[in-house]
């Protein structure tokens, strides 16, 4: 596995990393504990060294999961967590409906996050969303004081807009923003791509596969459970759905030539969208980790990117990425 660096302070991350929410949250009912660390401990084998996760995942058991699976490799690996919900504000274990970025409890997630993660130290803190009550200046300056104790090495922003990242960034030096990034989602493009880049910092990809829709294993007629997050998101709507599979058949097609996966192509595109970007696809079952792993193998000459371009621009993508309900990003 080739490496990649993400920000101007050189945090060296493999290129392809392993988002861990799914394995206990969001996605149905999670996945059995041994197996998925089990999983986690295989991808470490396999070359990954950034894994992901936050305290609002379960909450707390994926922390937890986590820490548990990359104990033993602790000094191989990258590890990134985040802040800012207000885990109080969920009902029956919903996700929370209020933000809190208050320096007061932005330590003291990092206190018990370093104990569910079993680490000293939290290799890159996430501002999970732009909390609008509490200035981005006092959010980097509490983390700054985390830096400076140790606690934790690198800064990051989630769904943050430009103008909010360069606010952040004139504090304390953000090493990564990480945004939905796909071929399904290419809002980072207008205003994020290119602050990022202009900063030095890097970018990390989250549900690079569409939630799944970008693997072909969503269908019109699929049905998601009350406890599968898909299931309330626009754009994954039935009628969208039907919509939207436009673009899965055109990308099937287009692999097939490449002898790749439609989630390979995905993987593939964006790590050739920049040096220093990083997909984090998650997954549950060991032989999807092995497809994802091997789209960094794959490789696109100039007319295939010219090709893939055309396609991406005449398939327009129906439904918004999340619901009104949701916290969207914040200028």
């Amino acid at each position: 596995m080739k490496t990649r660096t993400l920000g101007n302070a050189g945090l060296v991350v493999s290129e392809l990393g392993l988002g861990c929410m799914g394995m206990t949250s969001a996605y149905g009912a999670p996945g059995s504990h041994s197996e998925m660390v089990a999983l986690i401990r295989n991808a470490v084998d396999r070359g990954v060294t950034l894994f992901d996760t936050a305290e609002v995942y379960g909450p707390f058991i994926n922390e937890e999961l986590v820490g548990e699976a990359l104990a033993p490799v602790r000094n191989k690996v990258a590890i990134s967590t985040k802040f800012g919900y207000a885990l109080e504000s969920a009902a029956d274990g919903a996700w929370p409906t209020a933000l809190n970025s208050r320096p007061d409890n932005i330590k003291s997630v990092a206190d018990a996050a370093l104990k569910r993660l079993r680490t000293d130290r939290i290799d890159l803190f996430f501002q999970h969303r732009v909390d609008p009550a509490v200035p981005i200046e006092d959010v980097a300056g509490a983390v700054a004081d985390l830096v400076k104790a140790g606690n934790v090495l690198h800064f990051g922003l989630s769904e943050a807009s430009g103008k909010t990242i360069r606010r952040a960034h004139a504090v304390l030096p953000v090493a990564a923003v990480q945004t939905e990034y796909s071929m399904w989602a290419r809002d980072p493009e207008a205003d994020v791509i290119p602050t990022v880049e202009a900063l030095g910092i890097g970018f990390i990809a989250y549900s690079p596969l569409g939630r799944g829709f970008l693997t072909g294993a969503v269908h019109d007629h699929t049905s998601f459970n009350a406890d599968d997050y898909r299931a309330y998101l626009p754009r994954f709507s039935k009628a969208a759905r039907g919509e939207n599979l436009a673009l899965v058949e055109s990308l099937r097609e287009f692999g097939a030539r490449k002898k790749a996966t439609v989630a390979q192509i995905a993987l593939a595109w964006l790590l050739a969208r920049k040096p220093w970007i990083v997909p984090i696809p998650g997954t549950r079952r060991r032989t999807i980790l092995d497809e994802n792993l091997a789209a960094a193998e794959v490789t696109f000459t100039a007319d295939d990117l010219t090709q893939l371009d055309e396609i991406l621009t005449s398939t327009p993508i129906i439904g918004s990425r999340y619901g009104e309900a949701d916290f969207a990003m914040v200028d």
